[in-house]
């Protein structure tokens, strides 16, 4: 519990006198007939309480030490039932809220809060009822200002900007539970290379993933996962998983276990029958090469754009020497001719959200990194058919090579270096 105040604490610290900031949890979503999707809490909200009961709303204001009001379902035998118990609001102080009252009652009772506030916070587009109930009581109370001595603020402030920056800079104890997602999911790709086969579909090859998640304690993926062998390893966010593995061809996995609400994203490229050819090799070792020098960067005298300006260089040049490119690389690399082959981003925040919050920048200025903050490095390079100036050997060969790296005070720290990358490595534990 010290934890979520330590955070409630150092949002408020930098909340105006006399403010408030409401936090909308999230709510059930019916997949088809009565059957619901797994509850998941939305991570701001679960960031600053704990909490992981859907249907909730959380008041903090500023002049209160890291105290909250939280707004929750009722206590009700029949629907505990069937459905699990819930804490309930007159139970709110496990959770250190100072009061709870039920989510039925919000709508009446969110207008006393609002009231002689110089500012107020809500989610940007969060598309919730509860925000268009406090948007609504803001309206109804603005036109009774005037007869009263009570005073509403005209504009409304998004939380994202204060409470994000926090969320970037992970605590030792954020560290910790990212680092078990890590091991968890490292330990599902050293088993899935050991498991891989040819004639096995994709989702065979996803199960042994999702195996290892929960046996280690890791209930859910972090995101959908990619299984995509051959030319499926070109699409990007491929992820129905349901073609065959077919001798000759690498299989892309990009899968990650969350663990206590954090994500873990790993990506390693192998070949199904457990050898490179050729060909494979020479596009791997510049996607090798590509990650291992990026990783050099998350540095923080650096910045992101330094990173991707590595990767950049790395995947130009390597695609000049085959022969794939040509030209002069500053040349290339201004008109983007890399780009028909590695198209996205090297690497993004992760945390709560696998596609973690706060900004890269302002202004046009690339922030440097910073110690407790959590980059993946994920270079590619994908040469899907149709491209012209492939070699036919190189078609349909996507690679890409993903570990996560932790900023600290002296070097990046490789949080899934236990993956094997190397490719006499892979090889070697395939052999097993």
């Amino acid at each position: 519990m010290s934890e979520y105040l330590k955070r409630r604490k150092k949002l408020i610290s930098e909340m105006p006198k006399d403010s408030l900031a409401i936090i909308f949890g999230s709510s059930t979503l019916v997949r088809n007939g009565d059957v619901e999707f797994p509850f998941r809490q939305n991570s701001d909200f679960l960031y600053l309480t704990g909490f992981e009961e859907p249907n909730a709303v959380a008041i903090l204001e500023s002049n209160k030490s890291g105290e909250f009001t939280i707004f929750c379902q009722d206590k009700d035998p029949s629907k505990e039932q069937w459905e699990g118990n819930r804490m309930g609001p007159e139970n709110c102080k496990k959770i250190g809220a100072k009061k709870g009252f039920s989510i039925k009652v919000f709508n009446e009772e969110v207008s006393k809060f609002l009231i002689n506030k110089e500012r107020i916070y809500l989610p940007k587009n969060s598309n919730s009822i509860y925000e268009n109930m406090v948007n609504e009581n803001l309206v109804a109370l603005k036109k009774t200002t005037s007869r009263t001595n009570h005073f509403i603020p005209e504009e409304i402030h998004s939380i994202e900007s204060l409470l994000h920056e926090k969320r970037l800079i992970k605590s030792e104890t954020e560290i910790e539970i990212i680092k078990q997602a890590c091991k968890i999911s490292s330990a599902a790709h050293i088993r899935a290379m050991k498991s891989v086969s040819p004639k096995m579909y994709e989702y065979e090859l996803e199960a042994e993933y999702v195996h290892e998640f929960m046996k280690n304690g890791a209930r859910s993926c972090a995101y959908p996962s990619i299984v995509g062998g051959g030319k499926n390893a070109c699409v990007l966010h491929y992820n129905e998983n349901k073609d065959l593995l077919l001798d000759g061809d690498l299989v892309l996995v990009d899968a990650g276990c969350e663990f206590k609400g954090y994500a873990s994203d790993i990506t390693r490229t192998f070949p199904v029958n457990g050898k490179f050819s050729k060909p494979q090799e020479a596009i791997y070792e510049i996607v090798l090469e590509a990650n291992r020098e990026c990783i050099k960067t998350v540095i923080k005298d650096l910045t992101p754009f330094d990173t991707e300006r590595k990767a950049v260089e790395i995947i130009t040049q390597g695609l000049i020497d085959l022969n794939i490119l040509n030209g002069e690389i500053n040349e290339l690399i201004e008109t983007k001719a890399y780009q028909k082959f590695y198209m996205h981003k090297v690497g993004h925040w992760m945390g709560m959200d696998v596609h973690d919050v706060g900004s890269y920048g302002l202004n046009g200025d690339w922030r440097k990194y910073s110690p407790g903050m959590i980059t993946t490095i994920e270079p590619g390079i994908y040469f899907k058919e149709g491209l012209k100036n492939v070699p036919k050997e190189f078609i349909n060969i996507g690679i890409r090579i993903e570990d996560d790296v932790l900023v600290t005070e002296k070097n990046p720290e490789v949080l899934t270096s236990s993956v094997p990358k190397n490719i006499k490595d892979i090889e070697k534990i395939m052999e097993s």
